[in-house]
């Protein structure tokens, strides 16, 4: 029993954390690089490898630091409040508010990009290259989190609707399946004004879309029996039972390029957080800055007495 206990807390960790797969973050930390100026731009191609390996950082620390699992999510219906707008958006009101504990509890994610952000900011300044790489993946991911509608509400992966399996057929089989069909690079990077806000902002946007991505789903089950609905895949040598390629792409169809916008928004927003981090860090010229293996940069795991967060 106690065997089968730390297989579902693993696997529940697995579902909170991997927000649109591995696939899907590498490939938005990439294109990401090239929205963003030349000056700025030299430095990110020179690393681009690495800073979209490292995109998937995040989720791999949540098996081994018990504080990761909260800031790549955050559940608004648990907050029992008439609107998202009755959060507090500061850190500090939040805790006077709700207390850290509630706060953890319900995920920090729109928190988390704010502190990832002044992180990289303090890095560009240093101009700490092995920092400026782990808070720029990093950052990356948490803004790729907080565009995954599934993200922003408890019931994550359907079980609260009867829909066991929409997250990860949201975020990681609708990518994978159709990402030769989708155009991501929509515009340059921006200078973002505030940061705070922009992150609740997302949250916000990714909030509204909740509703559309679980009705669609439900009503589109309504018209396929289970064989047509379901079907088998060989993964790392083992057989999966996954969303078939017919069912795939009716619900694909039905979001009406709902994934190809919010994982488009992801990529620009990416480009423009770490583009602004740089001009608030005075942009600083990092043209003699050596490139970084990733054997140079090992997975950094964030201190369990330090949870880094800024007061905001």
């Amino acid at each position: 029993m106690k065997g089968l206990s730390i297989i579902i807390s693993l696997f529940i960790i697995f579902i909170i954390c991997s927000s649109w797969g591995f696939f899907a973050h590498k490939k938005i930390n990439e294109y990401a690089v090239y929205t963003l100026p030349p000056t700025l731009a030299s430095f990110y191609k020179k690393n681009i490898l690495l800073i979209s390996s490292k995109a998937v950082d995040a989720d791999k620390r949540c098996y081994i630091d018990s504080l990761e699992s909260p800031r790549h999510y955050i559940d608004i219906d648990d907050y029992n409040e008439p609107s998202i707008d009755s959060i507090p958006i500061h850190w500090t009101k939040a805790k006077e508010k709700y207390q850290e504990k509630q706060l953890l509890l319900n995920g920090i994610v729109p928190w988390q990009i704010s502190f990832s952000y002044h992180k990289l900011v303090k890095a560009f300044k240093f101009k700490d290259i092995r920092q400026i790489i782990h808070h720029s993946a990093d950052l990356g991911h948490y803004i790729g989190d907080a565009h995954v509608p599934l993200h922003t509400t408890k019931n994550y992966n359907g079980q609260l609707t009867n829909q066991i399996g929409i997250h990860a057929f949201w975020e990681s089989r609708l990518p994978e399946m159709f990402v030769k069909e989708y155009s991501f690079i929509k515009g340059p990077a921006k200078f973002i004004e505030d940061p705070l806000h922009t992150s609740w902002n997302i949250v916000k946007q990714s909030n509204l879309l909740v509703d559309s991505v679980l009705a669609l789903e439900k009503q589109l089950d309504k018209s396929f029996s289970k064989h047509q609905k379901y079907s088998f895949i060989e993964r790392n040598n083992l057989l999966i039972r996954t969303y078939s390629d017919e069912y795939a792409r009716a619900y694909h169809t039905a979001l009406n390029g709902m994934v190809e916008k919010r994982m488009a928004s992801a990529i620009q927003q990416v480009g423009s957080f770490w583009y602004s981090a740089w001009v608030e860090a005075g942009q600083p010229d990092l043209k003699n800055l050596q490139k970084v293996t990733i054997d140079d940069q090992p997975l950094d795991i964030n201190n369990k007495k330090n949870m880094g967060r800024e007061e905001l």
